[in-house]
């Protein structure tokens, strides 16, 4: 799993998501046993199509579906 960090240009995440596919792969390449390198979760509401972009099979748009929480909010007034 990949948070990068909040921008305001979500293309400015694209080399942390290239970062973890690289990882992603070469981990998986690797066939150590027990590790099942399936999932490649990376992406948020803010960065989620550039992540997808980037390789991510996985995605949170928890803020795109229930909006931003309360505490957020009170942070950006």
């Amino acid at each position: 799993m990949c948070i990068a960090p909040f921008v305001e240009k979500p293309q400015e995440n694209a080399k942390y998501f290239r970062k973890m596919r690289n990882l992603f792969v070469d981990i998986g390449h690797k066939n150590t046993h027990n590790i099942d390198m399936k999932y490649l979760s990376m992406g948020m509401t803010n960065d989620y199509e550039i992540a997808i972009q980037e390789g991510s099979n996985m995605i949170r748009i928890g803020t795109g579906i229930f909006g931003v929480r309360k505490n957020d909010l009170e942070e950006t007034l």
